[in-house]
């Protein structure tokens, strides 16, 4: 199915953009949530009138929501949370939970599906993006830390983790590297006994 985008929609398109789109996608949220129309010939002579008022609608929140933006891009967020030896958390921070905290933080209100990013599950610092408009999408910083640990101490703790781990990994390269290089000699060394004999 073919619609004309009203409005703008994250990761479909631009109000004025012509898309094609799952029949039930179309039928059963775009249209109805009055986001798009059917790409009729009569609808696609609106393209341009769609296009600027968008535009200019899509200005005037951009300015509004700036000073917003970079209040959020400068925002960092800690979580205590009960985990794991390994770094997993016992449940997860989920965006409703995120969204309160920024709300309990900034006093401005962000909607969970604005939000943009899987539940976190593990221990350490996390980017999150939050859709304000199409065109600004700032992002924060989540830190999910031990309960009645630090956060700096969660974090240096996983650094050195995986310092040892990528230190272990490289001596297991270059064991692996020795072993190809002693079994390559040993190979030369047959071929040239079988051509001397």
């Amino acid at each position: 199915m073919k619609v004309l985008l009203v409005k703008d929609v994250y990761k479909l398109g631009r109000a004025g953009d012509v898309k094609r789109v799952a029949d039930g996608y179309g039928r059963n949220f775009l249209i109805p949530q009055g986001l798009a129309v059917l790409a009729t010939s009569g609808a696609l002579k609106q393209v341009d009138q769609i296009r600027a008022q968008a535009d200019a609608k899509r200005a005037v929140l951009n300015e509004e929501m700036s000073s917003v933006a970079e209040a959020l891009n400068e925002l960092t967020l800690t979580f205590p949370v009960k985990a794991g030896e390994t770094g997993k958390l016992y449940g997860s921070i989920t965006p409703a939970m995120i969204a309160e905290a920024i709300k309990d933080k900034t006093g401005v209100e962000i909607g969970r599906r604005q939000l943009d990013f899987e539940p976190i599950r593990t221990l350490g610092m996390h980017q999150v993006e939050i859709r304000l408009t199409i065109d600004l999408i700032p992002q924060i910083t989540v830190i999910a830390h031990r309960e009645g640990e630090t956060p700096e101490a969660t974090l240096a703790e996983l650094e050195a983790k995986a310092e040892a781990e990528a230190a272990a990994e490289e001596e297991a390269l270059e064991e692996e590297t020795a072993e190809e290089e002693a079994e390559a000699v040993e190979a030369q060394v047959e071929v040239e006994t079988e051509a001397t004999e």
